[in-house]
């Protein structure tokens, strides 16, 4: 277990086994110390530059150097970090530099950060930055010849945060506020990075509610028998061809002071096979994915739950595996959606919004404030961002909100626009149903899969975050982030309760 303390001290006085600090590029390519570093310089004097620049290191984002220092410093190793140009320096490229020196520690037990923190922002980037980097998922690897499971994240035991500030109560809570959300990032990591034969829809359920144990969440559960009650057509239709049960959870955190209310609805397919509309083998291997929008929204309810936050927040996350089998949802299809709309099925594939329909409804009759639903909805959204962005659709303020959100914590999102020719489309193209499912035009995908949901959110202020690039890394790690599952969108949705506390809190002018 790692060890996360704040210090006012100076990094070259610091006793450790190796001190991190940021080196930028100033004018014609110059080294030059980041904040945090310059005593680190001082003591290096005339040959700091040189002597980085001697092992052909430039100060370019996510370059490190390490080297021994022999007795230069208290540290018996010192690590740099490149930041690029110190003119263009910002609170994000401190959290990627802050993951890169993770991956670059070595076999050490004890690490000083000297990066910038000169503040509660700072702070808070350099510890989630540095905690996410350190992020492995090593639950099926044998540990031992016995065959044991590891369970280390890394061999680092204590980590000191070097801060002027580090005395100030904001700054405090900013650290504090960073080793809850990473906690609650890496369990959502671990879910979704769980292999889908261990993760089938009950078993996520039953870990879903093993993390609410000792906390003041509420965990309820309704079985197949109670969704197909309710008429929950879209949850068991996906489910139908599975031979592991679907089901939906509900997660609630009701403060006694609450002032708002926050509905977050996940997606939660397990496993995407596609059904009969069968994926091409090789789009299948990652798609143990596609419950990360249901991770994210347990975690972030968690996440809120445990930093107290005034606002109530209530997850609904339907789980379904989608596979094939003689029972399974057929193209042509129609469903009754707890809604009590009727959709016409045309592309298996296209289920994430059949059980997002489901819960979208049930949380719109609860009548909360706001409706969030996170979800890696559309292959059509990586198409047009790539893997690093999320797309970004919904109701014009609560849309400049999250956006605001992602500028504190660094996640990249993009509008994206709700044409009302998709409306249109959604509400009218089916000649036996109310709604058309699915299209089959290329052009817009992922605007039409928004304007299907838009119709179970009951005219609440609504944003949907289709998180289908970004939620899982199938490439190597880059500055904070991890190979395989991210915890993408998690720390934005937080960061938006949090917010929402702060104006509900503000006194009236």
């Amino acid at each position: 277990m790692t060890s996360y303390t704040l210090r006012k001290g100076s990094p070259d006085k610091t006793r450790t086994d190796l001190v991190v600090i940021g080196v930028a590029t100033g004018k014609a390519g110059a080294l030059v110390v980041a904040p945090g570093a310059e005593a680190v310089a001082a003591a290096y004097g005339r040959r700091f530059a040189p002597l980085l620049a001697s092992m052909g290191f430039t100060g370019a984002p996510g370059e490190v150097v390490k080297v021994p220092t022999n007795g230069t410093l208290n540290a018996a190793q010192l690590l740099a970090v490149g930041l690029g140009p110190r003119s263009e320096l910002t609170t994000e490229k401190v959290r990627r530099a802050a993951g890169v020196a993770a991956r670059n520690l070595g076999n050490v037990a004890s690490v000083a950060l000297a990066l910038p923190a000169v503040d509660a922002e700072h702070v808070r980037a350099v510890a989630e930055g540095f905690r996410s980097g350190l992020y492995r998922f090593d639950a099926y690897k044998s540990g031992t010849k016995t065959g044991t499971k590891k369970s280390d994240r890394a061999s680092v035991s204590e980590v000191v945060l070097l801060s002027d500030a580090a005395r100030q109560r904001e700054v405090i809570e900013a650290l504090a506020t960073a080793e809850v959300l990473g906690n609650q990032a890496d369990r959502a990591r671990d879910w979704v990075n769980t292999p889908a034969n261990d993760l089938v829809p009950a078993a996520f359920a039953a870990a879903v509610e093993a993390a609410t144990r000792g906390t003041d969440v509420r965990f309820e559960l309704l079985d197949v028998d109670e969704l197909r009650s309710l008429g929950c057509g879209g949850i068991l239709g996906v489910g139908a061809g599975s031979a592991h049960a679907p089901c939906l959870v509900k997660l609630s955190w009701q403060p006694d002071d609450a002032a708002a209310s926050v509905a977050l609805v996940g997606k939660g397919i397990t496993y995407d096979s596609g059904g009969l509309t069968i994926k091409p083998s090789a789009s299948m291997k990652t798609m143990k994915k596609d419950m990360a929008g249901a991770a994210a929204a347990a975690a972030a309810v968690l996440t809120i739950a445990a930093l107290q936050l005034p606002v109530a927040v209530t997850a609904y996350l339907p789980l379904a595996e989608n596979m094939i089998s003689g029972s399974s949802l057929r193209p042509g299809d129609v469903l009754t959606t707890l809604s009590g709309q009727t959709v016409e099925v045309l592309n298996t594939d296209a289920e994430g919004r059949l059980v997002l329909a489901d819960a979208l409804t049930m949380a719109a009759r609860d009548e909360p404030d706001v409706v969030v639903n996170v979800a890696t909805l559309t292959g059509a959204c990586v198409v047009a961002l790539g893997d690093k962005i999320a797309g970004l659709f919904g109701t014009d303020d609560l849309v400049t909100a999250f956006e605001a959100a992602a500028g504190t914590t660094g996640e990249m999102f993009w509008h994206l626009p709700i044409p009302d020719e998709q409306r249109t489309s959604v509400r009218t193209e089916s000649r036996i149903a109310d709604l058309l499912q699915h299209n089959w035009v290329r052009w817009g995908a992922a605007s039409y899969a928004a304007a299907f949901l838009e119709q179970f959110v009951e005219g609440l202020p609504w944003v949907h975050l289709d998180i289908a690039g970004p939620a899982y890394n199938s490439g190597g790690p880059w500055g904070h982030v991890p190979h395989g599952a991210t915890a993408f969108s998690l720390a934005t949705i937080v960061e938006y309760v949090e917010q929402v506390s702060r104006r509900t809190a503000a006194p009236a002018s």
